[in-house]
């Protein structure tokens, strides 16, 4: 297929597909009219970089991560199941640690209360000593 059917079919302009060819991350077959042909296999590793692009993913990473076989949507998606469950976690441990501080500062109020009502009581009793 022609660049522009491949972008069309991706849903992106024919100046990223030719972008992401320039730098290596697809891969074309020049015709004797120096077209660019893609094959099939083309379109889904397109797929995959828009996929990686959408989390955020640097080209180079993308570039990391094409070179590693296929995976299946499954594998994808127990991923990122794994990655909420992780951030859940972190998240628990975070909101345990802000629960930490809130109760320490809490007692330092509180023993602060206290210094302050033991050194009235020994002031007072101070007082009633030198009168």
């Amino acid at each position: 297929m022609k660049i522009g059917e491949l972008a069309q079919l991706a849903n992106v302009t024919k100046r990223t597909v030719d972008y992401y060819t320039n730098i290596g991350l697809l891969e074309a077959e020049r015709s004797p009219s120096n077209y660019r042909y893609y094959h099939k296999q083309q379109l889904e590793r397109l797929r995959r970089i828009i996929a990686y692009k959408e989390k955020h993913y640097s080209l180079e990473e993308i570039r990391e991560c094409l070179l590693q076989p296929e995976h299946n949507t499954l594998d994808i998606e127990e991923a990122g199941v794994q990655l909420k469950e992780k951030l859940n976690g972190l998240n628990e441990e975070l909101q345990e640690v802000l629960d930490l501080i809130k109760k320490d500062k809490k007692n330092e109020r509180l023993l602060k209360k206290q210094i302050s009502h033991e050194s009235m009581t020994l002031i007072q009793s101070l007082l009633v000593l030198l009168v």
